[in-house]
């Protein structure tokens, strides 16, 4: 039973050293909201740059809220920039998530965060 736990220990001591990515290391740079007026229709752009800064690859979540004049939430979506691709180290990601939301008049203020870290 020593042998077992020792052994075990051996092999889970090297992913304990390279600990995983977190919300922390990844940054949202640039974010662009803005409406663009197209005939009779706004169309939402949420533009932005997603940069990880983790030692290791992995991909983010991030999470776009648009609030009205006092600061309630009108909307709130998630969604992955880089799809199910790891962003290596070092490297950004460029995203445009307008289409996921239709404009309604009262849309104020726009927000993105990371919320979310994993390895593909």
């Amino acid at each position: 039973m020593k042998v077992l736990l020792v052994s075990t220990a051996l092999l889970l001591a090297p992913l304990a050293a390279h600990a995983a990515c977190s919300a922390q290391d990844f940054a949202i740079q640039d974010f662009k909201p803005a409406l663009n007026s197209a005939g009779m229709s706004t169309r939402i752009a949420l533009r932005g740059e997603l940069a990880n800064h983790c030692a290791n690859a992995a991909a983010a979540q991030i999470r776009v809220e648009i609030k009205d004049a006092s600061g309630n939430v009108l909307e709130s979506k998630q969604a992955w920039p880089a799809g199910t691709s790891n962003i290596a180290p070092g490297d950004k990601v460029d995203f445009d998530l307008g289409r996921m939301f239709r404009f309604r008049p009262g849309m104020e203020s726009f927000t993105a965060s990371v919320v979310d870290v994993r390895t593909w």
